[in-house]
């Protein structure tokens, strides 16, 4: 029999000390820096695959795949992409079943990888730019993982149909009868963006605000990518929660949308990046590994995925807000993990869908 993984699994031992993802030590310390050598290159080719699992929107993780098959030619990436609950799910599966196919994975809510690394699933490792260019906070001190991609979640308006001088400001603002019916916004019972973003909305802003957001006639969808592609097709004219990406690359693509940085701090996500132990490929997962959270795909990401990152020699794009201007709130997985059944329950008295 295979091991039950579960959310709530995550604290059990953990005590008061796992405050977030990267907090609360399990082993003895990380495993030093290791180089991209010739060596690693050959054997991660002599494997000649590596298997992705993520929640990346799909067109950015082709397009990192391509470029690291680009890189390393002779290797080949299976992009395995699906919404973050799904993601941990699929790890239990394979974990139960002893059928292992994924070797590197990537969830938009960290506190799966606080339950992977209690349950022991992930391997050590440390990619050398991690080791050098990252900070303590998005680098987990048992070497296990670091922050792949960092991200907003913000409010956001249709510039056709809503003046920048009449946008709401903060999230309170949302709760104008004016905005009743025009209003759009993912759910966390199948997002962790939204789960998370919920959290820190709910712990900052109060309950309350989502109680009466609920009676605002809001357009209720499924993914945290799905209310920027309604906004900008003017089926709302606000956006109540979303990827900041998404709203940039349409923004930049021509499509009439804007973010809105509410008063209160934009919901902080981050999705870390991890080698699996049971890796078929471990060779390649390390390559890839190591890849992903170079400066070159980085600022791939920033560039062309509208993220944000934790590489300390990445630089905003032109023409965007810069990252360190934006009032953000505290992340907090170990508190997500805790409290997610509450939250999703919780959330779900008030948005019946």
């Amino acid at each position: 029999m295979g091991q039950k993984f579960t959310r709530r699994r995550v604290l059990k031992g953990a005590g008061a000390t796992a405050l977030t993802v990267f907090a609360s030590p399990i082993r003895a310390a990380a495993p030093p820096a290791e180089a991209v050598t010739p060596e690693l290159i050959a054997a991660a080719k002599k494997e000649g695959k590596v298997v992705h699992y993520t929640s990346v929107d799909l067109p950015l993780a082709e397009k990192v795949s391509k470029a690291f098959e680009a890189k390393y030619p002779g290797i080949s990436v299976r992009v395995e992409r699906t919404g973050a609950e799904r993601v941990f799910t699929r790890i239990a599966q394979e974990q139960s079943s002893h059928v292992f196919a994924c070797d590197v994975v990537q969830s938009s809510d960290a506190a799966h990888f606080v339950v992977w690394k209690r349950d022991g699933l992930l391997a050590p490792y440390v990619p050398e730019e991690v080791a050098k260019h990252y900070p303590p906070q998005h680098k987990d001190p048992d070497g296990l993982f670091a922050s792949y991609r960092v991200y907003l979640c913000v409010m956001a308006r249709n510039t056709d149909l809503v003046k920048a001088e009449n946008a709401p400001k903060s999230f309170r603002d949302l709760l104008d009868p004016k905005w009743a019916g025009k209003i759009v916004k993912a759910h966390p019972g199948y997002s962790g963006t939204i789960l998370t973003a919920t959290y820190q909305t709910a712990r900052d802003v109060g309950w309350d605000y989502y109680e009466k957001l609920a009676k605002q006639r809001v357009m209720q969808v499924q993914s945290a990518s799905d209310p920027p592609k309604k906004l900008a097709l003017g089926e709302r004219a606000i956006m109540a929660d979303g990827i900041e990406y998404g709203i940039l690359q349409l923004k930049e693509d021509g499509k009439p949308v804007d973010p809105i940085y509410p008063e209160e701090g934009s919901p902080l996500i981050i999705g870390p990046n991890g080698v699996l132990k049971s890796a078929p490929n471990p060779n390649a997962a390390r390559l890839l590994q190591s890849f992903m959270l170079s400066a070159e795909c980085q600022q791939f990401n920033v560039d062309l995925g509208g993220l944000r990152t934790a590489h300390d020699l990445v630089k905003d794009k032109p023409g965007r807000k810069p990252f360190n201007e934006i009032k953000v709130m505290k992340d907090d997985a170990a508190a997500v993990e805790r409290d997610s059944e509450e939250i999703k329950k919780r959330y779900t008295q008030y948005f019946k869908v």
